[in-house]
């Protein structure tokens, strides 16, 4: 295990030049305190998590101190918006302080949000407050747990610094770690400024560092088109089948890794409602839940206009129709594996969306619905979970059909409860979860947010002593308006 001075820095995003990005210090928050750390997140860049209690740890992450290998640099990008095409975006609060290279050769950007002004901060303070930090930080270590592609979160550091937004608040900073932070709004600033050549060295960098098989090809950038919408296509069908709420499908906010990016107004869903929409600022419902998957596809095909000078216009609409069957595959072998299934039946979609239909309406809660089919035999645990359907009619014919399903797989329950819990899991991050431990740090008390980051970093264990933090939402809890400021 490494200590924090014993990092190895390799920039190749840097070296791009500048104009990809622009050389910015990180501005420091006053008067710097750990709020909590991710040892598994610590662990990708080889770091002892002793270091996290040193206090060298919290001045490199609160913007006081810096690496000399680091290179913090601003990444300028565009995107499209709700839709709409905003020609200049870029890190306004976020800093690229440098690529770590692991000893498994694996290279990680470390980006401090929260890190002050940039030239892309568009009339921001270019700060992040405590809260939404916080809940950055338990997100992306949550959906890691769940087996969900994501960036990480290597620490929150807190901070005497006020922020102002709908009310004071405190400055906070949060440390995320990809792979990469390319996105789709990078291939867009450069093909909307007709900056080919610059569009071209992006292209060539982003598959020589994460597709280089795509390099071994005859289309190398028809072949990277492919690999990102087939990346994307199984991680939104794991939002899908987990019912997680993004919030803010801007392509900006799109990883060209495939990976979650960009926490906001997040979610997951509590009662079933397919036209969830978590963020209060999304008056159209553009982003809810069930519009996830054709925004997905929306912005895959915003890539591809931004890859036509080196892909036929043909070549890219063929990939795109590859989107939806793509997805429908890893949808459906995710929701059979939570409905305990080992096998494929031409019957499962229906299944499937009788499901969601009869959920629909009748306050189920999503996530319990799954665990507790998996807690008991079938017979038993369908009577249990009966009560939660308003339609009882429709759910005796769901259920009947289920059994039989069930039946047709044919092993005893002691390997299907195995099988079900090891899938779905028996703690969610709930947003009245996330409030209670945000309310708790704001007063300076950050064990809860801690207990909490230990509890859903083993999602799926039992937890002896943890059951509250599995209990159904208080119905207060079903109704936070999250919203995108930070």
């Amino acid at each position: 295990m490494k200590t924090l001075d014993q990092l190895q820095f390799d920039n190749r995003f840097a070296r791009l030049g500048d104009a990809f990005s622009t050389e910015v210090l990180p501005e420091p928050i006053a008067e710097p305190r750990l709020v909590v750390a991710s040892p598994s997140a610590m662990a990708l860049l080889d770091l002892d998590p002793a270091e996290a209690e040193t206090q060298v740890f919290a001045e490199l992450f609160s913007g006081h101190k810096l690496w000399s290998e680091a290179e913090p640099r601003a990444m300028v990008y565009s995107g499209h918006q709700f839709g709409a095409y905003n020609p200049r975006l870029g890190d306004g609060r976020g800093l690229l302080l440098g690529e770590v290279l692991n000893d498994a050769g694996e290279h990680w950007d470390l980006h401090l949000k929260g890190a002050g002004q940039t030239p892309y901060s568009r009339m921001g303070d270019g700060r992040a407050v405590l809260r939404s930090s916080i809940r950055e930080f338990l997100a992306s270590e949550y959906l890691h747990a769940l087996g969900i592609p994501t960036s990480r979160a290597l620490c929150v550091t807190g901070s005497s610094t006020p922020v102002y937004r709908e009310s004071r608040e405190t400055g906070a900073m949060v440390m995320r770690l990809a792979p990469s932070h390319v996105r789709f709004g990078h291939f867009e600033y450069f093909y909307y400024t007709r900056q080919h050549e610059q569009l071209e060295a992006l292209g060539r960098h982003v598959m020589e560092c994460h597709f280089p098989a795509c390099l071994e090809t005859e289309q190398p950038w028809a072949a990277f088109f492919r690999e990102v919408l087939e990346r994307n296509a199984a991680m939104i069908a794991l939002w899908q089948a987990y019912g997680f709420c993004h919030g803010v499908m801007n392509t900006d906010n799109m990883s060209i890794l495939g990976i979650t990016f960009d926490y906001g107004p997040y979610a997951f869903l509590d009662d079933f409602d397919a036209k969830h929409i978590c963020n209060h600022s999304d008056d159209t419902g553009r982003y809810s839940f069930s519009n996830q998957v054709p925004i997905a596809h929306w912005n895959l095909a915003a890539l591809a206009q931004a890859l036509t000078p080196f892909v036929e216009v043909e070549q890219l609409r063929e990939t795109l129709n590859l989107f939806l069957p793509l997805y429908q595959a890893h949808y459906l072998d995710l929701m059979r594996r939570r409905l305990g299934f080992t096998s494929a039946d031409e019957q499962d979609e229906a299944l499937v969306q009788r499901l969601l239909q009869l959920m629909q309406g009748s306050a189920v809660d999503y996530s319990q619905f799954f665990r507790r089919l998996g807690e008991q035999a079938p017979e038993q645990a369908l009577n249990k979970l009966r009560e939660d359907f308003v339609d009882l009619a429709g759910f005796d014919a769901w259920a009947a059909d289920y059994r039989a399903r069930a039946a047709r797989d044919g092993d005893d329950q002691q390997a299907r409860r195995s099988r079900m819990h090891a899938v779905n899991p028996k703690f969610v991050l709930r947003n009245y979860l996330a409030q209670r431990a945000i309310e708790a740090a704001q007063q300076g008390d950050y064990s809860e947010v801690r207990q909490l980051h230990a509890v859903l970093s083993r999602p799926f264990d039992e937890q002896p002593g943890m059951e509250t933090y599995a209990e159904r939402p208080p119905e207060w809890g079903k109704h936070l308006e999250i919203s995108c400021s930070s």
